[in-house]
């Protein structure tokens, strides 16, 4: 096989497994079973494509040369869930926490091959087309166009009541729509980064309307602020004029009605009391920090538990079984200890994203906003298991390792084997 045609074909191998990979987050089906099949099964099979895909680039033409170049947000990561893997030992509830532990863990390890593949494909085949942000917003692109589709031709599937059946919101029984927003979110950001490369533009822009407009039917605040602040970023960071007109071009397109929809609601005064409270998710957090984190105040009640019964209530609020913010999760189910471990964690990753080149920096600084913003009042980066903690173990690969600049001695005979040693290593 050639070169361009093995290019051809892992980069088709790796946007269906990256596409399956986020798929597999959904709700497919009502029915309980098919769902954890879904679930369980099929993302242990993405992973095991992961690993093919690694191991057929070092059949190919690559050693694996890449060492460590951040170890920090990756050791404390490990650390978080060496501390959720002992904290089976109290929690109230050790078989939710032990799903919910190893679901994350399986994402660990499948995007451990995923981002190691591209940066072999880096090294040993510059100049290479298969890029991160590429497949990722198109992977996006295609999730959200089903919803698209879905929301004319499906509405009762793919719209969701709230509000006592006073807004329908985009994500149905499938996803949560601020969850859904939150990928429109991380889509944006990829088709932006894109934009800087993209050979046609014209159809780089066109499908990253479609995603800003799944974003509007969300009617998610926090995903349209995070998709806002891509774009300022962009902007301030950018020295192509051309992107630059591009990118305010659309925003001035699409800002209007967003706000006007999904901030003010159309004017709606009782909703827009809702903003105060963020739709009382402040009296919950101030009611689990109050009368939850006193009962275990040091390492939480176990493993994505706030509580020792299944739901937390306070007299106040309502039932929750997580808390919509990230960080107030992990103090509540890992406790002080943890929540010093994540936030040490976020600090070492965000500095290791500010150190990288311009490209990189540009991309993954965009791809960390919407899933933060996301991580404040949803399942977040170290909430229960959802495609934000996919992206965000993505990014920590991201920025871990590098090529080493030597070989050993067993790897130059391997090189000298390889090809009749026309292996090809950029250094």
């Amino acid at each position: 096989m050639s070169d361009k045609q093995f290019l051809q074909h892992t980069q088709r191998w790796m946007f269906l497994l990256l596409l399956l990979m986020i798929a597999c987050f959904f709700t497919w089906s009502e029915n309980v079973t098919i769902t954890r099949l879904i679930k369980v099964v099929g993302r242990m099979g993405v992973m095991g494509g992961a690993m093919a895909v690694y191991w057929s680039l070092l059949r190919h033409k690559a050693l694996d040369t890449l060492q460590w170049k951040n170890p920090a947000p990756t050791l404390l990561y490990a650390l978080y869930l060496v501390l959720g893997l002992a904290s089976f030992m109290w929690s109230t509830n050790v078989g939710y926490s032990a799903l919910q532990w190893f679901m994350t863990a399986q994402a660990l390890v499948f995007c451990w091959y995923f981002v190691r593949s591209l940066q072999l494909l880096d090294v040993y085949y510059p100049g290479h087309p298969v890029k991160m942000q590429r497949m990722l917003g198109r992977s996006v692109f295609v999730l959200l166009l089903i919803f698209v589709v879905g929301k004319y031709v499906a509405p009762d599937v793919f719209f969701r009541m709230t509000h006592g059946g006073e807004e329908a919101r985009l994500g149905g029984y499938l996803m949560n729509p601020n969850e859904l927003g939150m990928l429109a979110g991380v889509g944006a950001a990829s088709y932006i980064a894109e934009l800087y490369h993209a050979k046609n533009r014209f159809w780089t822009v066109l499908q990253l309307l479609v995603i800003l407009y799944a974003l509007l039917e969300t009617g998610s605040r926090s995903s349209l602020a995070g998709v806002l602040l891509i774009v300022v970023f962009h902007i301030f960071q950018s020295d192509r004029r051309q992107i630059q007109v591009l990118i305010v071009a659309a925003v001035l397109i699409v800002t209007p009605p967003a706000v006007w929809k999904v901030i003010l609601k159309e004017g709606d005064p009782e909703r827009m009391e809702e903003i105060m409270s963020l739709t009382g998710r402040l009296p919950f957090w101030k009611a689990l920090i109050l009368e939850g984190l006193p009962r275990e105040p040091l390492l939480g009640f176990g493993f994505m538990r706030i509580d020792y019964k299944e739901y937390f209530q306070s007299v106040h609020t309502y039932p929750g079984k997580m808390t919509h913010n990230t960080f107030i999760q992990v103090l509540m189910n890992l406790g002080f200890t943890g929540l010093v471990i994540v936030l040490f964690q976020v600090a070492a990753t965000l500095r290791a994203m500010l150190a990288a080149g311009k490209a990189e920096r540009f991309f993954l600084l965009g791809l960390f906003i919407p899933i933060l913003i996301n991580s404040f009042t949803e399942f977040g980066i170290f909430g229960e298991s959802n495609y934000g903690i996919l992206f965000y173990q993505l990014i920590l690969f991201s920025v871990s390792f590098q090529n080493r600049q030597y070989l050993t001695a067993g790897e130059r005979l391997r090189l000298a084997g390889i090809a009749g040693g026309t292996l090809r290593r950029s250094v």
